[in-house]
C-alpha cells in the first residue's frame, strides 16, 4: 500500500494510548493498552509486516479530507467518491467507567451520508512490533486475535472472512445506513453480545463528545489563533497518561528526522526537560488541573531521586527507570529509514539541564498553581545542593548528542536557573536553605556563561564554551530572564541566529535548525530538517525584544507548516514535510506559549 507522509495522519486516543489515522482510512500506528506497550498496528515503520487497521471505499478512486469533530478529539476522515460520499469517525473511549476498570476501545464508526458506497475493512494486527506470532478466530459477532500476552476482540455485525492471520469485509452502505467495528482488550470466552454492544456504542460516542467539550471549557485562551490554540491544548491532553499524570514526548517511536538517516529515536517517555514548559503552557491557559497532576509525577521522581539527589533525565509514564534501547531489525523502518529503536538510551546520559528545568516548573507551579510541600521542598533541596557540586562537569547537553560530552551553555544556563528558582522559592516561602552558598554558585555560573559561553569575535553566545557555533537553545535566555530581551548581548545573539544558514545563522525563511550539523558533529549520521519548538523559540525571542511584526509574520508562517489538522512533527524537512516523530509534546507547548505571549504584545484592540 505504501507509506504515507507523516503530516498525514490524524490522532485518537484515551489518555492510554493512542493511535495514528491516515487520510486513507487506516491506522498505521497503534500501542496497546498503553503508549509504551508494543505495538499492535506499525504498518508506519513496516508496510508490509507492520499492522494495519484499514476501511475505506473499496475498488473505485476517490479523494479525502480529515476534520474533528468541534471541539473534540474525534476523528472524522471523509471519502469523496463520484457518486457518494461515505466516512468514518474514530475514536477512543475516555470516560471513565463508574467500576473504575478502564475499558481500552478503539471505535470506527462507518457511515455514508450521500449515495451509496462499499467499502472495505482489513484488521491485521501484527502483536509486539510484529515479532509475535497470534491466532485469528471467527466468532459470532466479530473475531478474536490471540497472543501469548493480548488478546483483542473485533466486535462487528459485519461478516467478516479471515485472510492469513488477519480479517477482511467488504459490504455496502446506502445513505444514513452504518456499521461499526470496536477493537478492544479481551480476557476471557469468544463470545460478543453484539446487540448490546451497539446501544451502548452511540451512549460512548455521547459521552466522549461530552468530555472533550467539557474538558476544554476550562481553556481561559480567548486570543488570537485560538483555533490552533485549542487543538495544541487538546493534542497535550490525549499525550497526557491518565494514571500517573505524565506526558509523553511524542507517542511514536523511530520516525525519521530524515529520510534514510540514522537519527531514529523512541519519544514514548516523559522528559523532565519538558516539566517547565508543560506546567507553563498549561498554567498560562487555565488547566490548573493537568498541571497539578504532572507536578505530582514530578514530585514522585523527586522521591526516587539518587541518594546524591541526581535525577534521570527521562522515565516511563509510570515512573520506570529502564528504558534499555533495543534495535528493532526485522523492521524496515518508515520508508527504508533503519535502525527501529524502542527504549531510549539517552536516558543513562548526563543532562544538566534537567534541574533548571525542573525547578522553573516547581516555581511556576507554586507561584500560579498551588503551595508545594516542606517535605518537597527538602528533597528539591538535596538537588539543589547537588547542583552546586556538578554544575561545572561536561555533559551530552540538550540535544542527547552522542558525540562526546562538552561544556554546553545551554547546560549552564539551567543550572544557573535551577538555583534562581531555588533562591527565589526559598525567599517566597521562608523555607530553609543554604543561601550564601547558592547565590555565590548562582553569580558563579553567570559570569562564566558571559565569559565563555560569548564569542567577542562573533558577538554572539555560542554552542558550547570556547567555540564558535551557533545553537538555538540560547534563545530561551530571555524567556528564562536570563538577559533582558533587549540586552545587546541577547540582541547580537538574535541577529546572528536569524541569518539564513548561508550567513552563517540558523534560520531558513522562518524555520530554525537546532545548530549546524557540519559545523558541530553530534556523533550521529545523517542530516536533520528545522526545528518546530526552536522556531516558536525564535518568535518569543523577537516578540520580547519588541520586533512584534517579525515575530507575527514567522509565527503565521510557522502556523501553515503544520498538517491538515493542526498538528506538527519534530521537524520539518527541506520540502515543508513533517519529519520526526509525530505529533510532537514540545512543539504544542511551544506554541501555546509564542501565541500567548505574542498576543499579549499585541494588544487587545490590534
Amino acid at each position: 500500500m505504501g507509506y504515507r507522509p507523516i503530516e498525514d495522519y490524524g490522532i485518537i486516543g484515551d489518555m492510554h494510548s493512542l493511535a495514528l489515522v491516515g487520510m486513507d482510512g487506516s491506522i498505521d500506528w497503534l500501542c496497546f493498552p498503553h503508549f509504551d506497550s508494543p505495538s499492535v498496528f506499525a504498518a508506519i515503520l513496516d508496510d508490509e509486516k507492520g499492522g494495519r487497521f484499514k476501511v475505506s471505499p473499496a475498488f473505485e478512486s476517490f479523494t479525502t479530507k480529515q476534520l474533528y469533530w468541534p471541539d473534540t478529539n474525534v476523528l472524522v476522515t471523509r471519502f469523496f467518491l463520484h457518486h457518494g460520499v461515505g466516512e468514518v469517525i474514530d475514536y477512543m473511549p475516555v470516560d471513565d467507567p463508574e467500576d473504575g476498570h478502564w475499558r481500552h476501545q478503539l471505535i470506527r464508526r462507518v457511515r455514508v451520508v450521500r449515495g451509496e458506497v462499499t467499502f472495505r475493512m482489513e484488521c491485521s494486527p501484527a502483536f509486539d512490533y510484529a515479532r509475535e506470532e497470534h491466532e485469528t478466530n471467527l466468532v459470532a459477532g466479530g473475531a478474536c486475535f490471540r497472543s501469548s500476552r493480548l488478546s483483542l476482540g473485533l466486535a462487528t455485525h459485519v461478516p467478516l472472512e479471515q485472510r492469513g492471520s488477519g480479517v477482511v469485509a467488504e459490504f455496502t452502505l446506502r445513505e444514513e445506513q452504518r456499521a461499526v467495528f470496536e477493537l478492544q482488550e479481551i480476557e476471557a470466552g469468544y463470545g460478543f453480545d453484539v446487540s448490546l454492544w451497539e446501544q451502548e456504542e452511540e451512549m460512548l460516542f455521547e459521552r466522549t463528545v461530552e468530555y472533550w467539550r467539557r474538558w476544554l471549557l476550562k481553556c481561559t485562551y480567548k486570543g488570537r489563533w485560538r483555533e490552533m490554540v485549542y487543538r495544541s491544548a487538546l493534542a497535550l491532553k490525549l499525550l497526557t497518561y491518565e494514571p500517573t499524570g505524565a506526558i509523553v514526548a511524542a507517542p511514536t517511536c523511530s520516525l525519521p528526522e530524515t529520510l534514510g538517516g540514522g537519527r531514529n529515536w523512541d519519544y514514548r517517555y516523559t522528559w523532565l526537560r519538558d516539566a517547565a514548559f508543560t506546567l507553563y503552557g498549561l498554567l498560562r491557559i487555565g488547566f490548573t488541573e493537568e498541571a497539578a497532576r504532572f507536578m505530582d509525577w514530578l514530585e514522585s521522581r523527586c522521591e526516587c531521586s539518587n541518594p546524591d539527589g541526581s535525577l534521570q533525565l527521562m522515565y516511563g509514564i509510570d515512573g520506570q527507570s529502564d528504558l534499555t534501547e533495543e534495535t528493532l531489525d526485522h523492521l524496515e523502518g518508515y520508508h527504508g529509514s533503519r535502525p527501529v529503536r524502542i527504549g531510549n538510551d539517552a536516558s543513562h546520559q548526563l543532562q544538566l539541564d534537567i534541574y533548571g528545568e525542573l525547578m522553573d516548573a516547581v516555581y511556576l507551579y507554586n507561584k500560579h498553581g498551588g503551595p508545594i510541600s516542606y517535605d518537597l521542598w527538602t528533597r528539591l533541596r538535596t538537588l539543589i545542593n547537588w547542583v552546586c557540586d556538578n554544575w561545572r562537569r561536561e555533559d551530552e547537553g540538550i540535544w542527547e548528542t552522542r558525540g562526546g560530552r562538552k561544556h554546553f551553555v545551554y547546560s549552564k544556563l539551567m543550572c544557573w536557573v535551577a538555583l534562581d528558582r531555588g533562591l527565589r522559592l526559598a525567599e517566597k516561602r521562608s523555607f530553609p536553605a543554604d543561601r550564601e552558598r547558592w547565590l555565590k554558585v548562582r553569580d558563579e555560573i553567570y559570569e562564566e556563561i558571559m565569559e565563555r559561553g560569548w564569542n567577542e569575535e562573533h558577538q554572539t553566545f555560542v554552542q558550547a564554551y570556547d567555540d564558535d557555533t551557533l545553537d538555538a537553545s540560547n534563545l530561551v535566555m530571555p524567556l528564562v530572564f536570563f538577559l533582558s530581551a533587549k540586552d545587546p548581548r541577547m540582541l547580537s545573539t538574535l541577529e546572528a541566529i536569524n541569518r539564513s544558514p548561508g550567513e552563517g545563522g540558523l534560520v531558513s525563511n522562518g524555520l530554525v535548525y537546532r545548530y549546524d550539523v557540519e559545523k558541530s558533529p553530534d556523533g550521529l549520521k545523517g542530516e536533520e530538517g528545522t526545528f518546530s519548538l526552536c522556531t516558536f523559540w525564535l518568535v518569543e525571542a523577537l516578540t520580547r525584544a519588541g520586533r512584534v511584526e517579525e515575530a507575527r509574520l514567522i509565527f503565521e508562517q510557522m502556523l501553515s507548516y503544520a498538517n491538515h489538522l493542526g498538528l506538527y512533527a519534530e521537524e520539518i524537512g527541506p520540502g515543508g514535510e513533517a519529519l520526526g516523530n509525530f505529533p510532537q509534546a514540545f512543539t504544542h507547548l511551544t506554541l501555546i506559549s509564542a501565541a500567548f505571549n505574542l498576543d499579549r504584545a499585541l494588544g487587545a484592540g490590534s
